[in-house]
């Protein structure tokens, strides 16, 4: 591979109607995609034919940025420094610094736990919001670490949020609440969808670019 070694994932897909393959933006890897009775040389094939756009692609990768001490990270669309401070209880947001409690080892899993529980606060919020001004209720709402969708609606009317839009701007949550909100009147994104989603939010078209430009590099944080 030009540029060097690169980690590749295989996966074999029943709905898959040909070989594909993409970059996963969290991990760094090139994942191809292999219908279900496809050979893997057809793979190696698809693979050694982008060679070059594969390399180029994993070396516009932003450089990942762990949980530990001294690391900067995003929290509503402002840097915070992690510090580690062992005889403090938990997390506390200080001054544009997140202050962390704790063993050293417990470090990382705390500051994750903490993200998640306020992408779930902030988002739940937005979404009760969104879900009054449409007259429409979810099921349930939930924040994962999700790695190709920033929000989902399911059938069963659950919504799914990643937990990594915390570390957005408030106008990027805002329009991802609105956007899956609006999926629980319409499962398509028509016109009369986006006609919904134009009531619920004003950040449509500054959340979209901010997401396309920023968002790889949430996926590399943590």
């Amino acid at each position: 591979m030009p540029g060097g070694p690169a980690l590749v994932e295989w996966r074999r897909s029943a709905r898959a109607r040909r070989v594909s393959l993409r970059i996963d933006p969290r991990g760094g890897a090139v994942v191809v995609t292999l219908p279900p009775r496809a050979a893997r040389t057809a793979g190696v094939a698809l693979l050694m034919n982008h060679a070059e756009w594969v390399a180029a692609r994993l070396a516009a990768l932003p450089g990942p940025i762990p949980f530990a001490d001294g690391a900067v990270v995003p929290l509503h669309g402002h840097d915070h420094r992690i510090r580690h401070m062992p005889g403090q209880r938990g997390v506390v947001v200080a001054a544009g610094e997140l202050l962390v409690g704790g063993a050293p080892e417990f470090l990382s899993r705390r500051i994750a736990d903490f993200f998640r529980n306020e992408a779930g606060r902030s988002l739940g919020d937005l979404v009760l919001r969104k879900a009054t001004l449409a007259q429409v209720m979810p099921r349930r709402v939930t924040v994962k670490d999700t790695k190709s969708r920033w929000g989902s609606c399911a059938a069963n009317r659950n919504l799914g949020f990643s937990w990594r839009l915390v570390m957005a701007p408030p106008h990027v949550q805002d329009y991802v609440a609105a956007h899956e909100v609006a999926h629980l009147q319409h499962m398509n994104h028509g016109p009369r969808f986006w006609a919904l989603v134009t009531q619920l939010t004003p950040h449509t078209d500054a959340a979209v670019a901010w997401l396309r430009y920023h968002g790889p590099k949430l996926l590399r944080i943590g």
